[in-house]
Formats: C-alpha cells, sequence, structure tokens
C-alpha cells in the first residue's frame, strides 16, 4: 500500500495548486452550491490548498481520528459563520475528494505499475478519512445550530 499511497501524496504534494484551481472553479460554478458561487476565488483557493495539505497529514497519521475531528470540526465551523447550508458544505467537500482523484487518475506515472490491492486499500483509507469527516461536520454544525 505504502508504493500507491506514496504515489498519492506525491500528487497532493506536487499538485495542490493544480487541483486547488480546478476545485475552487468547479464549486463556484457548481448549482448546487450556491452560497459558495459569490466567495473569493482567493478565499476559495486558499482553503482548497489547505485541505489539500491537511488530507496528506491526516493520511500518515498513527491515529488519524483525532487530526480529522480537529480539521473537519474547523471546516464546520467556518462554513457556519459564513453561512454555507451544511448540505452545500457536504458537496463541496465531496467535490473535493472528487477532484483529488480525478487528477490523480489523470497521471499516467501514478498509474503505472500499481497494484490493484494497494489501490483499492489507499482508496479505502482514504474514503474513511472523508467518511469521518462527514459524521464530525454534521455533528459540529448541529452543535453550532443549537447555540
Amino acid at each position: 500500500m505504502k508504493v500507491f499511497a506514496d504515489r498519492l501524496i506525491n500528487v497532493l504534494e506536487n499538485h495542490n495548486k493544480e487541483i486547488a484551481q480546478q476545485w475552487c472553479k468547479a464549486v463556484r460554478r457548481n448549482p448546487r452550491t450556491p452560497s459558495i458561487n459569490n466567495m473569493p476565488e482567493e478565499e476559495c483557493f486558499k482553503r482548497a490548498v489547505f485541505f489539500y495539505k491537511n488530507i496528506i497529514k491526516m493520511y500518515y497519521s498513527e491515529k488519524p481520528y483525532s487530526e480529522v475531528r480537529t480539521y473537519f470540526s474547523e471546516y464546520a465551523e467556518i462554513g457556519y459563520q459564513n453561512k454555507i447550508p451544511l448540505h452545500e458544505l457536504l458537496y463541496a467537500l465531496i467535490m473535493m475528494r472528487r477532484h483529488m482523484w480525478l487528477y490523480a487518475d489523470f497521471q499516467a506515472p501514478f498509474l503505472s505499475a500499481m497494484d490493484h490491492q494497494q489501490a483499492v486499500e489507499t482508496i479505502n483509507k482514504t474514503i474513511r478519512i472523508f467518511d469521518h469527516g462527514i459524521y464530525i461536520i454534521t455533528q459540529k454544525y448541529g452543535e453550532l445550530e443549537k447555540g
């Protein structure tokens, strides 16, 4: 799994700005994220780069749940403070995941000599981080709404 994960992390480390730009362009045009459509491009870009850099730390953490909790709690708080509805906040996160994998998928060196089992394990671990994140976001958002 390490070889595949290293390739994924290398793609994220070396191309996080390109991935962030693609995500910002998509999320600011998407009809499912109208509250983000008017977000200044610089702010959108900054948040996306921050996310892609943090996913690296979460991925390699021995016990990623505490780092996942910290990052996604902050993600929920920022979204709530900016009056972004929960469903849009979650869809934007889904788009972040999709753009990360789409970019990696188009990298020829990333795909070559890839062991299928390693790819599946890495995808599953990454999805688990996002799943924990979605749970934490909804929990935190609920707490914030209650006051």
